[in-house]
């Protein structure tokens, strides 16, 4: 399973990356509002030091509109994936993006038939968002269960991104489905390293070294 960060926080990127654990990255622009930078500026950074899939979004409501910035997007980088919604001008989106070369990430996917609406027209991400669905009562990872199920169903390329992941339980979820990726906020990456009985582990073993004759 892939490791994507979810922010526009340069620095953060950085810190994971160092771990040698991040696979690409996620933005959107609220995310990359707090960081009071331009987009495009925010976006090459991070394709300076992740070399992977990074995903940018459009904010147009109709397919030309998406056609032409994902085009533009494009051109900053090779990695660029282009975040298009998912509505019915954003599939027609999608389908010219995949003919043209252009890498996409189909987003706000809350139901497994929207995600393969989203693989059938050539999307090469599909981002479902079990988050959102959990806040309203409804099991997030069970839908996307089943949108693997149905992608694996018919041998579409395209991965799955679980994604507005708010815990490590939902990583240990995904990884037990067999989610092809995860985009996770850095403070839920920091927490899988985490655990109380390693840390008392640590602490102990250091009082035993303390206790060890020095030659």
């Amino acid at each position: 399973m892939k490791i994507f960060l979810d922010t526009a926080d340069v620095d953060e990127i950085r810190r994971a990356s160092a771990m040698g654990l991040v696979d690409g990255v996620t933005t959107n622009p609220t995310l990359v509002s707090r960081t009071g930078r331009a987009y495009k500026e925010v976006i090459k950074e991070i394709c300076d030091i992740v070399d992977g899939p990074i995903s940018a979004e459009v904010i147009s409501d109709d397919a030309e509109g998406m056609i032409a910035e994902a085009r533009d997007w494009a051109k900053v980088h090779k990695n660029i994936a282009v975040k298009v919604p998912m509505t019915l001008e954003g599939l027609k989106a999608v389908k010219t993006c995949s003919a043209e070369g252009i890498s996409t990430n189909v987003t706000l996917v809350f139901q497994p038939l929207q995600g393969l609406l989203a693989a059938k027209a050539g999307a090469t991400f599909v981002s479902p968002f079990v988050g959102r669905l959990d806040d309203i009562g409804r099991d997030g990872m069970d839908m996307v269960a089943d949108l693997m199920t149905m992608i694996r169903n018919y041998g579409y390329k395209t991965e799955v991104i679980v994604a507005s992941i708010r815990n490590s339980i939902h990583v240990s979820q995904s990884a037990l489905i067999g989610a092809d990726i995860i985009t996770i906020p850095f403070k839920v990456f920091n927490t899988l390293v985490k655990h109380p009985l390693t840390d008392k582990g640590i602490e102990s073993f250091k009082a035993d070294y303390e206790k060890i004759p020095k030659a």
